[in-house]
């Protein structure tokens, strides 16, 4: 919830937007991570976007040197809290592939794992 949260606060400016639309696909793999993947749109759809252009690029950028680099660690330590124990290891890699979209979300959409497979094709 805490993902979808900032993602409308991210909507309140236009300039904020491409980052809303990233927490809105953090906070769904979130919530659904098993079987799911995350993957360019230029590699599902075929075709570019501006989360796939230079400009997405320079988004990245700031997303990471803002907040990226931090939440991924956040992630990463909750990785291994839960890796510790038994049950926790499903949840903590899960964590692990959120922490790899968090570094550099824009340009980027949480698929099933069958289209992921199907796309790099």
């Amino acid at each position: 919830l805490g993902w979808w949260l900032a993602g409308l606060l991210m909507y309140v400016s236009i300039v904020g937007i491409p980052f809303g639309r990233s927490c809105f696909e953090i906070g769904t793999f979130a919530f659904l991570p098993f079987g799911r993947e995350a993957v360019r749109r230029d590699e599902l759809t075929g075709g570019g976007d501006v989360g796939t252009s230079p400009l997405g690029t320079l988004g990245n950028v700031l997303w990471f040197l803002l907040c990226g680099w931090w939440l991924a660690l956040g992630h990463l330590a909750t990785a291994a809290a839960l890796i510790v124990t038994i049950i926790g290891i499903p949840f903590g890699i899960q964590h692990v592939k959120i922490a790899a979209l968090t570094l550099t979300p824009i340009g980027r959409t949480v698929v099933r794992e069958e289209v992921a497979d199907a796309a790099r094709r």
